[in-house]
């Protein structure tokens, strides 16, 4: 659900639009049956596509690892994306770090001139606004069994 449904459960947020055309909606490409290629692409309103980033590592199940650029990044700023699936009982903890954000500049206007800690805080709550999606619509789709 997390990579097949990312274009349903994403919650944009107007302070981390990946373009000026944003928002659009997201989908993971996956890597082809020799591991390579990848990425995670914003299919905006007027058909034109956007990569956001090149899968890295992809685990399915277990671990994911992409990269993560919006079109205002330049050459020197980047940050990544890593994605851990964790069985716990009948449920999965997915567990989200971005990191990188320190590569820009805090008047870079991805940061909107906040210091590192609120750019981190703020990508962290539409980080959790999505899981939450997420969660709610695996619930929907996996309703919690009765034990026999």
């Amino acid at each position: 659900m997390f990579t097949e449904e990312i274009g349903a459960w994403w919650a944009d947020s107007s302070f981390f639009r990946f373009t000026p055309r944003s928002p659009g909606k997201l989908a993971f490409e996956p890597p082809g049956t020799d591991g390579e290629g990848g990425r995670l692409i914003e299919q905006l309103p007027n058909g034109k596509v956007f990569e956001i980033g090149p899968v890295r590592a992809w685990t399915p199940g277990e671990r994911l690892v992409f990269a993560w650029r919006h079109a205002s990044f330049g050459p020197g700023h980047a940050t990544e994306v890593e994605v851990r699936f964790e069985p716990v009982g009948n449920e999965t903890r997915v567990s989200v770090e971005h990191r990188g954000w320190d590569s820009l500049p805090q008047a870079h206007v991805a940061r909107h001139g906040f210091p590192l800690q609120a750019t981190n805080q703020r990508q962290g709550e539409q980080w959790r606004a999505g899981l939450e999606r997420l969660r709610m619509s695996a619930a929907a789709t996996f309703p919690p069994r009765m034990p026999d």
